[in-house]
């Protein structure tokens, strides 16, 4: 897998992000947790930035960024545009970093142990594009349920 595609693949989907938390019509509703919802579009929006910072970000770029994975849930009521600034940040950050990953670092394993020692930063960097549309869709769901 090359970067060009990974690149394509984060960048379609944190725009599509973007898009969701601009499509709310009340902005509050960023923030609802309803029965059966485990999490906020607003939270997962913030888990998202915060995983991709992360293990792009540092691991990959070492761009010094700290996670702080627990305020990725427990944050609330962050205003809209700090939500779409942080998007917008993690797009050019991802593409910044993936241009300087060579074909040897995606064919060799992954800089920290994740889930299993022999994963490699392609397979690594694939996963985070799904763990990434698997909470876009949310997201979406999110947003035509509960902002009416």
């Amino acid at each position: 897998m090359s970067q060009e595609i990974l690149k394509r693949l984060f960048d379609r989907d944190l725009k599509i992000l973007k898009k969701e938390i601009e499509a709310y019509q009340t902005e509050s509703n960023i923030w609802i947790v309803a029965d059966g919802i485990t999490n906020s579009a607003g939270n997962l929006c913030l888990h998202l930035v915060g995983n991709l910072n992360h293990f792009v970000g540092t691991v990959l770029g070492n761009t010094g960024y700290i996670r702080q994975r627990d305020l990725e849930f427990s944050l609330k009521d962050v205003p809209r545009t700090e939500l779409v600034q942080k998007i917008e940040g993690t797009i050019a950050m991802i593409n910044h970093v993936l241009d300087q990953v060579t074909d040897e670092q995606l064919a060799s394993e992954f800089p920290i142990t994740v889930f299993s020692k022999d994963d490699t930063t392609a397979y690594f960097l694939t996963h985070l594009a799904t763990h990434l549309t698997y909470h876009l869709g949310q997201v979406n769901y999110h947003r035509r349920l509960l902002d009416k």
